[in-house]
């Protein structure tokens, strides 16, 4: 999922070394409130809530939340903002991800493990577990049974739009609603695994992921990447020329935001933060990209913003200890969604803001630019 994919690598911290570096570097950036404005928490119920994801109109939201009775994973809704009626569209069996509207249409995609017959086992085992007090660090389980959905909120009729064995979620629409843009590890079940490999499904599946293209009907599915390591969470620039989707290495700790073009082609990396960068998403302007890092310590992840280029340094936005990511803009440029546990614990939930575009701009012109050694040829 886009929400914190780990592929269960065991929680360890950044050297003090590249904390303290890291913090030095942040010492002078721009507070957050020159850049948000006006916040609020917009979940409350349930567990925990995320990846909440704008209606082309700018009036509704579609995230994921942990909220249903007696089903503890996710399922996904939708929060009317002028309302706040709050509507759940996947099928409440089994777990969903990764949702998003779709522009000039009644429908919603999501990824979904409903269809499977174990379903319902797996929910009263992970009840039951809960029940028992014990506890273990969150982590996603790339369930080889997640399918991509599309949902029509005008006769509850839903498609499922990819069949392949493996892991297909973290689906978005193009902004003309024609191509959805999604990860799969569908090349870890495709053909007989060789030793390593079968290894490395084993212990950590999410190498196998990698970003495909299809259009919004399922059909004509196209392999875009190739490189070993997680490839994921992408999403399609305004102007539907490129992809903007984060690469993790094969260890899991170190990823950056890349971007290509909708064949494939010209991958360009935007960033080397030194640090585990993700869930990248494209102001309208297309100015600059929104994501996730890690850089100030493993588990406190931030809020920061690159030029479109990733010629200069990222600029931090979010001040708070704890987890903020998963940052996604309002259509029109002015508002912020994200998820964010600074209200305490560590589970999110979803925040709203006045997003101030010109400050943003401005921190963006006089940040450094990267030194000789982090540009790439």
């Amino acid at each position: 999922m886009r929400l914190l994919c780990l592929g269960g690598v065991a929680a360890i911290m950044l050297s003090s070394a590249l904390v303290l570096q890291a913090q030095q570097a942040g010492a002078g950036t721009t507070p957050e409130r020159d850049f948000l404005s006006r916040v609020r928490r917009l979940t409350v119920e349930g567990r925990r809530a995320g990846e909440g994801y704008w209606s082309p109109d700018s009036k509704r939201l579609v995230f994921q939340s942990e909220r249903e009775p007696g089903n503890p994973f996710y399922q996904i809704y939708t929060l009317d903002l002028t309302s706040g009626d709050v509507k759940r569209v996947s099928p409440g069996l089994g777990k969903t991800t990764c949702a998003f509207i779709r522009p000039n249409s009644d429908e919603i995609e999501f990824a979904s493990t409903h269809h499977d017959p174990k379903s319902k086992q797996y929910q009263d085992e992970e009840l039951a577990f809960r029940a028992s007090g014990k506890e273990r660090r969150y982590s996603w389980d790339y369930d080889p049974e997640m399918d991509i959905y599309a949902y029509s909120e005008k006769t509850g009729a839903m498609k499922r739009l990819t069949t392949a064995r493996g892991y297909d979620a973290e689906g978005s629409y193009s902004p003309d609603g024609q191509w959805i843009a999604f990860a799969s590890m569908r090349s870890g079940y495709d053909h007989t695994l060789n030793a390593t490999e079968a290894k490395a499904l084993q212990e950590n599946p999410s190498n196998f992921a990698d970003i495909f293209i299809m259009k919004a009907d399922g059909s004509g599915q196209k392999r875009l990447t190739t490189s070993w390591g997680y490839d994921g969470g992408p999403f399609f620039t305004h102007d539907s020329q490129r992809i903007v989707w984060r690469r993790f290495d094969e260890m899991g700790l170190i990823a950056d935001v890349w971007t290509m073009k909708l064949d494939g082609t010209d991958q360009r990396q935007i960033t080397d933060f030194g640090s585990m960068s993700w869930a990248p998403y494209e102001h309208p302007s297309g100015e600059y990209f929104l994501f996730a890092s890690n850089k100030l310590g493993f588990e406190n992840f931030e809020v920061f913003m690159v030029d479109a280029k990733g010629e200069k340094e990222p600029v931090r936005v979010t001040y708070s200890a704890g987890f903020d990511g998963l940052p996604v803009p309002s259509p029109d440029g002015r508002q912020l969604a994200w998820t964010s546990s600074r209200a305490g614990g560590s589970e999110g939930q979803l925040y709203l803001a006045q997003w101030n575009h010109e400050k943003a701009l401005e921190a963006l012109r006089n940040a450094p630019a990267k030194t000789p050694s982090k540009k790439k040829p």
